[in-house]
């Protein structure tokens, strides 16, 4: 079953640049059941991501890899309060699935028909 891991950030001031740009350096990870994931941004310095997995496990086998990959920007992190640390994440299987809703058909013209004249 499809699951997602959200994992929420608080980039110190002045480090968005750096923080975006190693995100974009993950080109292909090496992280079997990970469908792809979105980084967004919440807020003046704080980004949330997003990741699709095959499955929980799999969310759970790359847990040690998912934590070497942080370490890699976590120069740029500010800790979040509240006893969370640097870090903020939650995970689990989906439960629902949303469709988008389809735009309307356009509607093509009518064509015209014309009478030919019999020929005689």
């Amino acid at each position: 079953m499809t699951a997602f891991n959200i994992v929420r950030f608080r980039v110190k001031p002045g480090h968005q640049e750096q923080f975006i740009a190693k995100h974009r350096r993950i080109k292909n990870p090496n992280l079997k059941g990970f469908r792809g994931g979105s980084l967004v941004k919440t807020g003046e310095n704080t980004f949330c991501f997003i990741g699709e997995w095959a499955s929980f496990q799999k969310i759970v086998d790359a847990r040690p890899l998912m934590i070497s990959i942080l370490d890699d920007f976590r120069e740029h992190l500010e800790d979040q309060g509240d006893g969370l640390g640097l870090t903020d994440p939650v995970s689990g299987e989906a439960v629902l699935k949303l469709s988008a809703t389809k735009p309307a058909a356009k509607k093509g013209r009518a064509k015209k028909t014309t009478k030919r004249k019999k020929r005689r």
